[in-house]
């Protein structure tokens, strides 16, 4: 059996990637989502095992002192983990794996897996971005200029991932994903770089 290929999976907030990878698990039977180990605490429909490894902070720092961790962050005062024997046993099944993590994230693990396949999900501008934001109804004006400002911020990165898949279409963009886990080399056909189309600027 060979062994799978490693895909990283970044978005701003509100570019739709959760439900975007979700789908495309539905679609494709050789691929896989790493679960990520956290210290925050479990949430109500949460599964330890399914949605996270939840893990106390001294755990979460011996495995992290043992190497453990492709990258870890830190995001409002709990810790978050991808697990490098989580991945590599997900590969050695000949399973595709997927690591929905932040641009960050996805640079250091780059640095440690150079032939890991990066993608970058983008919505078709910050005003549709923005509209999705406050169609969601969790978060207050203040709280979606935050999103926003960090969004611009996080979308120039975009340009050190080797594809970008704007997320316009959910039907177009889940094919648009399939293509890329199914055959990673192809050429990104996209004429200019995401974030010269979606910022506006030149």
């Amino acid at each position: 059996m060979s062994e799978g290929r490693l895909f990283i999976v970044t978005a701003p907030s509100g570019a739709g990637k959760t439900s975007l990878i979700r789908e495309l698990l539905s679609r494709e039977e050789r691929l896989a989502v790493s679960i990520s180990h956290t210290t925050r605490p479990m949430r109500k429909g949460e599964e330890d095992g399914v949605d996270y490894y939840f893990v106390s902070p001294e755990e979460f720092e011996q495995i992290n002192g043992q190497n453990g961790f492709l990258e870890r962050a830190e995001v409002f005062d709990h810790l978050y983990g991808t697990s490098r024997t989580e991945v590599e046993r997900l590969q050695s099944e000949g399973l595709d794996v997927i690591l929905e993590i932040d641009w960050q994230g996805a640079q250091r693990v780059r640095q440690k897996m150079p032939e890991a396949v990066s993608i970058f999900i983008l919505p078709p501008s910050l005003a549709v971005l923005e509209t999705r934001l406050r169609n969601r109804g969790t978060d207050d004006d203040g709280v979606i200029s935050q999103r926003l400002a960090q969004a611009r911020s996080d979308i120039l990165h975009c340009r050190d991932f080797e594809h970008c898949v704007i997320n316009n279409d959910f039907e177009e963009a889940v094919e648009q994903l399939r293509s890329l886990i199914q055959n990673p080399n192809q050429a990104d056909d996209n004429p200019r770089p995401c974030h010269e189309r979606i910022l506006g600027t030149s």
